[in-house]
């Protein structure tokens, strides 16, 4: 039998549709387990993540084997409103779209709030659960032992009340929460899940004499005032930190890199976002978007000297009068609500990108918790001072993915050579 034209169309976009939402892509995940009392053998998770299938309208979470889920809920994280969700079985999840869904795993499937945007448009969700599981969690003679293999890079582990850490096999901060229970967060970079063992023992202060002093804006004694982070930013958990930055280095006889800035706004009432330029840099081509919505942000470029006459407050931040400020607007915040920014500018500063010889030099701080610098194409990497993760992006280009637990600026460094086949040498 013979289709029309519109139907053979119309079955294109329905295969297409169910494409998109058979491979399930997601990103910025982060973990939050809150040990509940010794004898139940249980913990309270926040599961944050951010869908980036596009078009996709289900987000499929898997319940661990071994551990029993109870008390969930799902909340989109744009608005906080709650999410339709129901747990299912695995040829349920399949049958639903989740092409690669385990016949023998149960999931937790999620209806978003909206179908994510295409071009980088994101789904960010909040998923909250209790498991049993004695394996994980445990008594061992006069406190507890909390071991198990976390895969989602960035985590935290709340204690009990009452309880102090002994020991933690993962290089972690340690942080107070606001009630004074114990906080200990990582980044996790090595190949393979995190094989955590954490112990805790009775004898920690409860109640109020637990709860921390407020942290203060005074850097540490051992570093000159100009260079180190205020002790508030230190004792900042850098795990839950949801800013990252990916750089494209162009050639390096331009001395210009693209770059996209990635940022979480939720505080209330917060209608603008100011980037401001560093001395020495050039900005160019500035745009945004809200990444939750794929709504376009008013961007535009002023002087430190235009502010004041603008009746923008630059708060905390110094700026000259000639230094450049990148200013993205956007609908104010509301209570409770939060919007996920995406921030792209091209850079020109010749002091951080050069070529030197035949070497591409790039040679820049960075100070966010994730960062990652992408070579021009044909261009391979010959040295780098701070460990980072190599890869290969889809298009065959040459990335490095920074992560940083400190709460400090890493000094990057990297060089790099043109490949051969790309190079002026005769082909012999």
């Amino acid at each position: 039998m013979r289709r029309s034209a519109a139907a053979i169309v119309a079955c294109i976009v329905a295969v297409r549709g169910l494409a998109a939402e058979s491979s399930q892509t997601e990103q910025d995940e982060y973990t939050q387990y809150e040990l509940l009392g010794p004898d139940s053998a249980s913990f309270k998770i926040v599961y944050e993540v951010t869908a980036t299938t596009p078009g996709t309208k289900l987000f499929f979470n898997p319940i661990r084997k071994g551990s029993v889920a109870r008390d969930e809920a799902v909340f989109d994280m744009m608005t906080g409103a709650p999410l339709q969700f129901e747990q299912v079985s695995g040829a349920e999840a399949k049958a639903s779209g989740l092409a690669d869904a385990d016949p023998a795993s149960d999931y937790i499937r999620v209806h978003l709030a909206r179908p994510v945007a295409p071009d980088g448009g994101q789904a960010r969700i909040r998923i909250i659960k209790t498991y049993n599981d004695p394996k994980s969690y445990r008594r061992e003679n006069d406190g507890i032992v909390f071991d198990r293999p976390l895969s989602i890079r960035r985590n935290a582990i709340v204690l009990p009340s009452g309880y102090l850490l002994i020991e933690c096999n993962v290089p972690s901060q340690i942080l107070p929460a606001p009630d004074g229970r114990t906080r200990v967060s990582f980044m996790h970079q090595a190949p393979g899940p995190a094989l955590l063992i954490m112990k805790a023992k009775p004898g920690a202060a409860i109640g109020d004499v637990a709860k921390p002093k407020s942290a203060t804006t005074v850097p540490s004694s051992e570093i000159p005032p100009s260079q180190g982070p205020a002790e508030r930013e230190r004792l900042s958990e850098r795990a839950h930190q949801d800013r990252d930055i990916v750089y494209f280095l162009q050639e390096p006889e331009t001395h210009s890199f693209a770059l996209y800035h990635d940022y979480t706004e939720s505080r209330e009432g917060t209608d603008k976002y100011l980037n401001v330029v560093r001395t020495g840099s050039k900005v160019s081509n500035p745009s945004g978007k809200i990444l939750d919505t794929g709504e376009a942000l008013k961007v535009e470029v002023m002087t430190g000297a235009e502010l004041k006459p603008a009746k923008i407050d630059p708060g905390e931040e110094k700026i000259g009068p000639e230094q450049e400020v990148v200013v993205f607007r956007f609908s104010p915040s509301k209570k409770g609500q939060s919007i996920r920014l995406r921030m792209s500018e091209t850079y020109t500063a010749p002091e951080s990108y050069r070529l030197d010889g035949d070497e591409l030099v790039f040679d820049r701080t960075l100070s966010r918790p994730r960062n990652s610098v992408i070579l021009p194409r044909g261009w391979y990497l010959t040295a780098l001072a701070i460990p980072g993760l190599v890869r290969q992006t889809p298009d065959g280009l040459t990335r490095i993915d920074f992560v940083n637990g400190r709460p400090d600026s890493i000094a990057v460094l990297l060089k790099g050579k043109k490949t051969r086949l790309d190079s002026a040498l005769p082909v012999r």
